[in-house]
């Protein structure tokens, strides 16, 4: 039987660098995503492969509402396998390609 409690993913770190709430993604997605999925994503809890992409997607929406347009050009879309640490193809070495951009963005919220 599969492990089910994974800790803490990726996601939850950098939701927490990107000034980003639950209720933000949930506002945002137009998947009838809920609190209850986000926080499950966020502290390891396995999902499936079609869930990982719905959060992923609300994930990258919420971000690119806080972009101006010069940045929307550089921004960098995440997929799943950089959001959570048991996603097939995941890279623990992975190396954060908007970390300019976030900076830019959380200095002027």
């Amino acid at each position: 039987m599969e492990e089910r409690d994974l800790g803490p993913q990726p996601l939850d770190t950098m939701m927490d660098a990107w000034d980003m709430s639950n209720n933000q993604m949930v506002d945002v997605s137009t998947e009838q995503l809920t609190h209850k999925q986000i926080q499950r994503a966020r502290k390891g809890r396995r999902l499936t492969l079609k869930m990982m992409q719905k959060v992923t997607r609300a994930f990258n929406v919420t971000i690119w509402f806080k972009l101006n347009d010069e940045q929307k050009e550089a921004y960098f879309e995440y997929m799943h396998k950089h959001l959570f640490n048991y996603a097939k193809g995941f890279e623990a070495d992975f190396v954060e390609p908007n970390e300019a951009i976030r900076k830019q963005v959380t200095a002027s919220e």
